[in-house]
């Protein structure tokens, strides 16, 4: 695969993806090339929203496919009974159409409930649901209060280390909270957490990484993962991962050795990846929005009103694989061929004008349809660790900003090193003054 987009646009060009249901494709309507070095995604997103609530695209490798954009069509798309998340739905995966290589074979290959559908999916879903209902989720509050001003406390002294009081906040605090609270669920080592997120941000978020590195780090994931469940296997507590080791060897049928491996790797990335993600763009958007950040501290908005209106504004996911329409399907005017992968536009959904309103690229805490927000999908795949991701961000952005109210951003945010990817939305890092220049 090459990772230059314009040694991309030489290759010759698949068929195109979907398309109007015309006698012949504008040339607007052809298929964007998607850049896999992402980068920020708004106003590419408002380019193509623009020609329709569907866009085809050429995947990374010259696979085409197509991502659905728009607020309505895609809440329509993701609860479509004729839409699966299976890749027996994908035949190009198979017939050899797509390179064996292929880095985003890892979303369609993996197996686990996000793969899986009707009976596979409830049955999957039932292991791990019990966990992460509102009320089992609750129960956490005190140890992610806990581990919350613990981390405050490391991202004070760090700043104080430092000669010019700069300190990263995705280091210290965005990064540590989700990926304790999902290990120790899990029963994992804190030991692993480290290389847990290397691999996992090779593996899913940098989609500009080479196949080969892919491969390799996909390959020591799924190691790390198995000895991690062997660990527990042999000494099993209670976790989530004992309780799913234990539906394994109790009952062979209900969860396979691979379906445990994929739903142990689905927790784990996807339990601090997307919340790492939430937190920062946050943190970004008070910081750049500092009339919104004064309701909030007057108490005239909520901090379940700044995540509801981050995962509008800056959804924490951009553009997320796999589905396929097990027939040609017409989505806002569009037919989506059979087959064909199409990626959840969720950060083009939340600035859609003709949803959220002509200012919808605004952020705006009193927004009333803040909360209608796709990013934590619809339907039967709506993701089991929302209740989760929404307590670690509620309860880490009150403590932060009641501790440092005066908390800025080091450099504009406009200068800020944005994640190599399509698939992850934020910025690589987040140097923040915790008192401002004046405070020291």
């Amino acid at each position: 695969m090459s990772t230059d987009p314009a040694a991309q646009a030489s290759e010759p060009t698949p068929p195109p993806g979907p398309t109007p249901p015309s006698e012949s494709t504008p040339p607007s309507a052809l298929p964007y090339v998607i850049d896999p070095a992402g980068g920020c995604p708004h106003a590419l997103n408002a380019r193509l929203r623009a020609q329709g609530a569907v866009a085809g695209v050429v995947l990374p490798g010259g696979v085409p496919g197509a991502v659905v954009l728009g607020h309505e069509a895609l809440k329509e798309f993701l609860a479509h009974p004729d839409v699966a998340k299976a890749a027996r739905h994908f035949p190009a995966l198979r017939d050899g159409t797509v390179a064996a290589d292929w880095p985003l074979r890892v979303f369609a290959d993996a197996q686990g409930m996000h793969t899986a559908d009707d009976a596979d999916h409830r049955r999957l879903r039932s292991l791990v649901g019990n966990a992460f209902t509102v009320r089992q989720v609750e129960r956490l509050r005190p140890r992610i209060e806990e581990l919350t001003a613990g981390l405050l406390t490391d991202l004070e002294r760090a700043a104080e280390a430092s000669p010019d009081g700069v300190a990263d906040l995705r280091t210290h605090v965005a990064l540590p909270l989700p990926m304790s609270v999902i290990c120790e669920l899990l029963g994992v080592d804190p030991e692993h957490q480290g290389r847990l997120h290397a691999l996992s941000n090779t593996v899913i978020v940098a989609t500009d990484t080479p196949p080969a590195e892919v491969m390799a780090a996909l390959r020591e994931l799924v190691e790390l993962i198995a000895a991690i469940a062997a660990l527990r296997r042999a000494d099993p507590g209670e976790d989530l991962t004992s309780a799913l080791i234990a539906a394994r060897d109790d009952d062979g049928d209900r969860l396979s050795e691979a379906e445990l491996t994929g739903t142990m790797r689905l927790m784990l990335v996807a339990g601090h990846e997307t919340t790492l993600n939430l937190i920062s763009n946050a943190v970004r958007a008070l910081c750049t929005h500092r009339d919104q950040l004064a309701l909030v501290l007057e108490g005239k908005a909520t901090w379940s009103d700044v995540v509801d209106e981050t995962l509008r504004f800056d959804a924490p996911v951009s553009w997320f694989p796999f589905r396929y329409p097990t027939r040609d399907l017409t989505i806002d005017g569009t037919v989506i061929p059979q087959g064909t992968p199409v990626l959840a536009g969720y950060s083009a959904a939340g600035r859609d004008e003709a949803f959220h309103g002509p200012d919808a690229g605004r952020f705006d805490l009193t927004r009333p349809t803040a909360a209608r927000n796709l990013s934590f999908g619809h339907g039967a795949h709506y993701c089991v660790g929302a209740p989760l991701a929404r307590l670690e961000a509620t309860i880490a952005l009150e403590a932060l900003f009641t501790r440092f109210p005066d908390l800025d951003l080091a450099v504009p945010d406009a200068e800020l090193p944005y994640q190599r990817s399509f698939i992850g939305n934020s910025v690589e890092s987040l140097p923040v003054r915790l008192r401002g220049l004046g405070g020291r």
